[in-house]
């Protein structure tokens, strides 16, 4: 499932950085993450790095977007087509 950032964000910018897909970016109110290039950090790490440092918890699972984590590792493939993924 791709991750929304929620109308909780600060506008920090922490999560920008730490997004290896570059799926993040700056939207008209607040943050935005694009679901076609987000793989919840599935072929990069264990775990989300924008929620990791995002520090109001406003980087949650988008319900309308739901995949399984082979799908996420799929997206990963086509994204990055020559890396390896991290499984």
């Amino acid at each position: 499932m791709a991750l929304i950032i929620t109308d909780e964000c600060i506008n920090c910018g922490a999560c920008v950085s730490e997004c290896p897909n570059e799926a993040i970016s700056e939207g008209d109110e607040y943050f935005v993450i694009d679901a076609s290039k987000c793989t919840e950090c599935i072929g990069w790490y264990d775990e989300p790095q924008c929620v990791e440092v995002c520090p109001v918890d406003s980087i949650v699972p988008d319900e309308n977007n739901k995949e399984t984590k082979e799908q996420l590792l799929e997206k990963f493939k086509k994204l990055h087509p020559d890396k390896e993924p991290k499984v």
